[in-house]
Order: structure tokens, then C-alpha cells, then sequence
């Protein structure tokens, strides 16, 4: 049951990521900073929203990754075999032995 409220925890702070990051802006901001215009009409003003969003970003980034480490331990302790080639034999290769090169033709003047 802990497990599946971890999964549902890391799916949400996916989809959390996904919108944050798709929310700030990039470093040259948008079309109207290229032709000199403010271009800065967010709720939280042009700093404001870099922060709070830088904030939002690195807070998610650290649950994503717990819940990652989290999963995978899991995932690692629970398995039945530790490799999926396991009990699998080899088969020997079967070789033939190296022809030996034939003897170049004599070249006639």
C-alpha cells in the first residue's frame, strides 16, 4: 500500500514538473524582449515569478528524485532473480578450423 501512495506521489510531482517547467520563461525571454518591449505581464512580476518558479522547480526536482530512490530500492529488493539471463546455460560455439590462404598465382613477363 506504501508503495502504490509512492507511485501516485511520483506521477503527480511528474506531471507537477512538467508544468512548472513549462511555465518559466527561458533566459531570453519572449518575442516582445527582441524588439525592446517589457514583456514581463505575469501575476508575480518579473522577478517574483522566477523565484517563486526557480523555487517550485528545485522542490519538485528533490521529491522526483526520493521518490525515484525510493522505487527503485524497491524494485530491487522485490525481484525473483537478479539477472534475467539467469539459470540460462551457454551453448559452446561451434568453430571450424582457419583455412589456410592459397598460394598466389605465379605472374608470367
Amino acid at each position: 500500500m506504501l508503495i502504490g501512495f509512492i507511485t501516485a506521489v511520483h506521477i503527480l510531482v511528474c506531471f507537477f514538473i512538467i508544468v512548472v517547467v513549462l511555465l518559466q520563461s527561458g533566459k531570453s525571454g519572449d518575442i516582445s524582449a527582441a524588439f525592446g518591449g517589457q514583456g514581463s505581464q505575469t501575476a508575480f512580476g518579473p522577478r517574483g515569478a522566477a523565484s517563486a518558479l526557480s523555487k517550485a522547480t528545485t522542490w519538485s526536482a528533490v521529491a522526483f528524485m526520493v521518490t525515484s530512490i525510493t522505487l527503485s530500492i524497491n524494485a530491487s529488493r522485490h525481484t525473483t532473480a537478479p539477472s534475467v539471463l539467469q539459470g540460462i546455460k551457454s551453448q559452446p560455439v561451434k568453430t571450424q578450423p582457419a583455412q589456410k590462404p592459397a598460394a598466389p598465382a605465379p605472374t608470367q613477363k
